[in-house]
């Protein structure tokens, strides 16, 4: 427990310490530790969803799908040893610009709607998501948008 409070209080310190301290909460373990969280919602990780993760992540952050693997598991990992999804959410609200946060929900979403449907408690954790890191309702429902029409999902 201790080390969770020195973790956070580090992370409101310093919040590009969290990228560059060894064995501590870099940004892209945080953003996959959020995309993992997003996927065990409903009834666990499906395969369809750990692929959507391992490639969001591929992309996004230019990995090899090996270096995808290693941090799908190690966010893995973090997620389920993590109380509360404050440590992941504070070291993006602060570490990336609200386009970027805006971009992240889209992400999220491209996850929640990998097996071709919403959830409701996907849906709930969404909108939580999208308040802890300052991304606005209207943004995170055009992100939405934008990941249903482009996976032709919309009616």
């Amino acid at each position: 427990m201790q080390a969770m409070f020195d973790l956070l209080k580090t992370l409101l310190s310093d919040p590009g310490a969290a990228e560059t301290a060894p064995g501590k909460l870099t940004f892209e373990l945080a953003v996959a530790a959020l995309l993992i969280e997003v996927a065990a919602q409903a009834d666990g990780i499906s395969p369809v969803e750990r692929d959507a993760v391992k490639a969001i992540l591929g992309r996004q952050f230019s990995l090899a799908p090996a270096e995808a693997e290693t941090l799908l598991n190690d966010a893995a990992r973090a997620q389920a040893n993590a109380p509360h999804l404050l440590r992941f959410t504070r070291a993006i609200k602060d570490g990336m610009p609200l386009d970027e946060r805006e971009r992240l929900i889209e992400w999220l979403w491209e996850v929640v709607y990998a097996d071709g449907q919403e959830h409701d408690l996907e849906a709930a954790l969404m909108r939580r998501l999208a308040g802890l890191i300052y991304v606005p309702d209207q943004a995170s429902g055009g992100a939405r948008k934008r990941v249903r029409r482009r996976l032709g999902l919309e009616a």
